[in-house]
């Protein structure tokens, strides 16, 4: 799909409506493999995928006193006794329908579609899971913008959790080994302290290594490292709506590299991101099907920023009214992308 530049365009596959590419001036700035099949095979990290049916982590993989049960998840959190990223077959590793181009809402643009059964990791009730990619170019930038849009529409039970988000690492300096030299700026340094099994304490406090709102920061090889679910919204647990497609936007993060002169902001409606510095990021080598090698990528390789509700709002019933949906509620998002070069 073509931001009207043959230079900027993305490209997608039907794997987890997954971003395969996103060019800006010929450089593809998200970590990706040339073929579709090395995303079955070697994408342990979540590569461009969309996560569902929750996002991020469950507390001790399970849901507690949901349609007055409780439900064990999938245990893929490595130590820490968690589920993560909807469990360990979530919506990444599914086949969607699609792309189906779309013109939506006067854009270029593809629709995926997956319908997640009841039962599916584990999780009640049969919903349907809508993305949309939609391409553009705005004042000389690259814009993608990225919506989601589940609803439950099977009649197994009263109530489900739902979340969706997408998980591509970022690199505006293609072909470097680790993101050292990334500029990175936030628009809040405040985040969802954790426990020792990385679930939120349900405090939220100023993040200790991250400058203030707007001010920027350098990342190096090694600092800081991140794994943290930044706040936008602290009222979120009260007061944000099932659908917050229609809030407005709200910038997260803005990073760029001066060795490129590449830029990306991303903004979204979400009340929170998780940032991931890529600490334990590791994808092995691999070769293509006409022998073309592919090389590592270790740690810190890319930079995952992941619009979102608040970690575990899905597992801890206090916060569950921003991801607990019934017949006839739709839960949504939408985020935007722009990215562009000096």
């Amino acid at each position: 799909m073509s931001a009207t530049d043959p230079d900027s365009a993305f490209t997608f596959i039907s794997q987890g409506a997954i971003i395969q590419e996103f060019k800006v001036a010929g450089h593809n700035i998200v970590q990706s493999f040339p073929e579709a099949h090395f995303y079955k095979s070697h994408n342990n990290a979540y590569l461009g995928e969309t996560i569902g049916r929750t996002t991020n982590r469950v507390r001790g993989a399970e849901l507690r006193n949901l349609n007055g049960r409780n439900y064990k998840l999938a245990i893929n959190d490595g130590g820490n006794h968690n589920s993560l990223h909807g469990g360990s077959q979530g919506w990444g590793r599914k086949d969607f329908e699609g792309p189906k181009p779309v013109n939506r809402n006067s854009k270029e643009g593809v629709q995926f579609r997956y319908v997640s059964h009841d039962g599916e990791e584990n999780y009640p009730g049969t919903v349907e899971c809508l993305v949309w990619y939609t391409a553009g170019m705005e004042d000389g930038k690259t814009v993608l913008e990225v919506e989601y849009q589940i609803e439950l529409i099977g009649d197994e039970c009263e109530e489900t959790v739902v979340g969706a988000t997408n998980h591509s690492y970022f690199q505006l300096n293609p072909g470097a080994p680790t993101t050292e030299g990334t500029v990175v700026t936030l628009g809040t340094n405040e985040y969802l302290e954790l426990d020792a099994n990385q679930i939120p304490t349900g405090q939220i406090s100023v993040f200790p290594t991250v400058p203030a709102p707007g001010e920027a920061f350098t990342l190096t090889a090694a600092e800081p490292a991140i794994d943290d679910c930044f706040v936008m919204d602290r009222e979120a647990p009260k007061s944000c709506p099932l659908d917050t497609r229609f809030l407005p936007l709200k910038t997260l993060a803005t990073i760029s590299h001066p060795n490129t002169g590449l830029h990306l902001e991303i903004q979204s409606t979400e009340p929170a991101f998780q940032l991931y510095t890529g600490d334990g990021l590791y994808i092995s080598e691999a070769e293509t099907d006409k022998g073309v090698k592919i090389p590592s990528r270790g740690k810190r390789s890319g930079i995952a920023i992941e619009p979102s509700r608040y970690v575990d709002c899905a597992g801890r019933e206090e916060w569950r009214r921003m991801c607990k949906i019934q017949k006839g509620q739709l839960w949504g998002a939408r985020s935007v992308y722009r990215a562009w070069k000096d």
